[in-house]
């Protein structure tokens, strides 16, 4: 005999899954915010690109580019309009997170790095949201 699932149990997941993507779609939101406050010569990257975190295993590589495309982008605006910031904003909290993300694949350890990956990952989400949120102060000469 084998196991299946029942119509209850898949609604259960389901609702399980679009409760869980519901945080992430507001953090992706956030990051292409972010670099739509930028202006376009100062982008590394699209805004739109930061949507394509959610492919899966792409999304492993992908975050390390993206969040080291997001600094360099801040980095340039914050430049071109004399904001004194961090010269890689968010870098080093980005790539620790994507780190422990990956960490979080292994046995054991994987406890562990999760809760750190959770925690770095709201303070990313904080960081670049107070980066953002500088982008619409007006530029005090």
């Amino acid at each position: 005999m084998y196991n299946s699932f029942g119509s209850g149990e898949i609604i259960l997941v389901l609702v399980a899954l679009g409760i869980m993507i519901i945080p992430v779609i507001f953090f992706l939101l956030t990051l292409q915010k972010a670099l739509e406050r930028c202006s376009i010569e100062s982008r590394a990257t699209t805004p739109g690109s930061v949507w394509l975190l959610l492919i899966p295993i792409f999304n492993l590589v992908w975050q390390f580019i993206i969040v080291t495309k997001i600094s360099e982008s801040l980095h340039n605006e914050f430049t071109k309009r004399n904001i004194p910031e961090d010269l890689q904003p968010g870098k080093s909290i980005g790539i620790t997170f994507c780190v422990l993300a990956i960490c979080s694949i292994i046995p054991v350890l994987g406890i562990i790095t999760s809760i750190a990956a959770f925690i770095c990952w709201i303070i990313y989400w904080v960081k670049i949201s107070g980066y953002s949120n500088k982008l619409l102060q007006p530029v005090v000469a």
